[in-house]
């Protein structure tokens, strides 16, 4: 395996000229705000984020402020980020942080976990990335530079594996952690892509298992894109921005005129209901979860 002194310093270089101008990694940044934007991030890319971080940091600053608002209110404004569960995990959070931390985001590992809707992955990037902690940050992005240019394979396993973890932390720096964590991170987003590599860009092609070993292909189950045209996900959608533009209760006929498969739309219905993302009133009208 590569020595990892060998890699720290090209890839932080690297970072120092490369990184992008991101408000959550500014240093005025809130703990708050690195929160929303691990959320929001989750398999959504920067370019569609960023309006919708700035407008939700403008609206609420602060956990407290969003924890007032009915959880409706963080499902309207999530827009079109995709997966919206993600605006109802965000509002339950930002309750527990106010109702049993002050409404101060907490700083330790363990205790962030145990808030609704932050697994091993946010946790670790709070911790780190707001409170300079010494954690293994593994999202899709660093894991895919390690499975190659430690490994020599093309991609990492479907899931994230304990032999992962045990190398992310081999790999961690004794100082300096939180930095090296988002410069992985940056260079599997801009450089070490998933498609298309730019290796001769990259820092540590030098040093690359991968390409060392002639960039031989993936050996596993072939990795198939996720469509969206047709599928429940995209009715869910129609059926969720009608009520997010509405402002109040919307009549059925206002939800079946979006989408014309009648069995697919009433399962999607179905789902947002059983989600907590939608509600249906006595009277047969639905509207975003109070």
């Amino acid at each position: 395996m590569v020595e990892p002194n060998l890699l720290h310093a090209p890839v932080l270089d690297w970072y120092e000229d490369n990184a992008r101008d991101l408000p959550w990694r500014a240093p005025d940044a809130t703990p708050w705000g690195v929160l929303v934007s691990e959320i929001m991030l989750q398999q959504t890319p920067v370019v569609r984020v960023l309006p919708v971080w700035h407008e939700w940091m403008e609206r609420w600053p602060t956990p407290k402020a969003l924890a007032a608002e009915q959880p409706g209110e963080a499902v309207r404004h999530w827009g079109r980020l995709g997966y919206p569960r993600r605006a109802l995990r965000l509002h339950a959070c930002a309750r527990a942080i106010t109702e049993e931390h002050g409404g101060e985001v907490p700083s330790d590992h363990d205790t962030l976990l145990s808030l609704p809707g932050i697994g091993e992955y946010t946790a670790a990037a709070v911790a780190s990335f707001a409170f300079g902690g010494r954690h293994a940050v593994l999202d899709t992005n660093v894991r895919r530079v390690f499975a190659r240019a430690i490994r020599g394979e093309e991609y990492p396993p479907a899931a994230t594996s304990a032999a992962e973890r045990r190398l992310a932390e081999s790999l961690l720096p004794e100082l300096g952690a939180p930095r090296w964590g988002v410069a992985v991170m940056e260079l599997g987003a801009l450089v070490c892509t998933a498609r298309s590599p730019r290796c001769a860009d990259c820092p540590i092609t030098s040093l690359c298992a991968w390409r060392l070993a002639g960039k031989p292909p993936h050996e596993g189950p072939a990795r198939k894109g996720q469509t969206y045209a047709g599928t429940d996900r995209q009715c869910r959608g129609r059926l969720l921005a009608v009520l997010r533009e509405a402002h109040g209760p919307v009549p059925k006929s206002a939800l079946d005129v979006v989408w014309d498969d009648a069995v697919q739309r009433e399962r999607a219905l179905d789902g947002l209901i059983a989600d907590g993302l939608a509600e249906v009133l006595d009277d047969g009208t639905y509207r975003l979860p109070t």
